[in-house]
């Protein structure tokens, strides 16, 4: 059972902000898969679904994000996950430039306060992510107040790109391996000459 949880805060407000790209990846997943994400569990939503004919359930923690870590360990410990090998999470990422994508096996939260809490609650950071550019072009100066105000309408192709890679990349992380989609995902993003 493959458990893809997508990080962001519950609430209209927080909708289509950097923060909530966790939530929007796996809106996406589902809206591709004809599912809602609704059913109330582990103090999360949650759908059933299968992926490339592997189950798996999809997840929204409603903890808000510095409490991610409750909603993850109860989903890990309901479903029986092998962290190391089934768990994917899915969150916005300040150090990399909008539209990038990075998937990486292992880890430090580098700052994020949701990974925080889910390295915290599992104690292992031993499980895979998927990390989402969220950086502007320019310098912000406040980035939590960067990350809680909604998207720019000139960011909105990025971000639409950017859900579609994400969606692409959980695809082949379940059908190929984590290998695979490292090697197709965590190319840098040059300028082509």
């Amino acid at each position: 059972m493959k458990l893809i949880v997508g990080l962001g805060n519950p609430g209209i407000e927080y909708q289509f902000t950097p923060h909530n790209l966790g939530f929007l990846t796996i809106d996406r997943l589902a809206n591709n898969l004809g599912i809602e994400v609704r059913n109330r569990q582990c103090r999360a939503l949650t759908a059933r679904t299968a992926i490339a004919g592997e189950p798996a359930i999809l997840a929204k923690p409603e903890t808000y994000m510095n409490l991610s870590g409750l909603a993850v360990v109860e989903l890990v410990a309901e479903h029986q996950v092998d962290v190391t090998r089934d768990l994917i999470v899915i969150y916005d990422e300040l150090d990399l430039p909008l539209g990038a994508i990075r998937i990486r096996q292992r880890g430090s939260s580098a700052g994020h306060n949701g990974m925080e809490s889910i390295l915290g609650a599992l104690g292992t950071d031993e499980f895979l992510r998927i990390r989402l550019g969220v950086a502007p072009d320019h310098k912000v100066g406040d980035g939590a107040k960067y990350l809680l105000a909604p998207f720019r309408k000139a960011q909105e192709e990025a971000v639409d790109e950017v859900l579609d890679m994400a969606v692409q990349a959980v695809e082949v992380i379940v059908k190929e391996g984590p290998a695979a989609a490292m090697n197709r995902f965590n190319r840098k993003n040059e300028p082509e000459e």
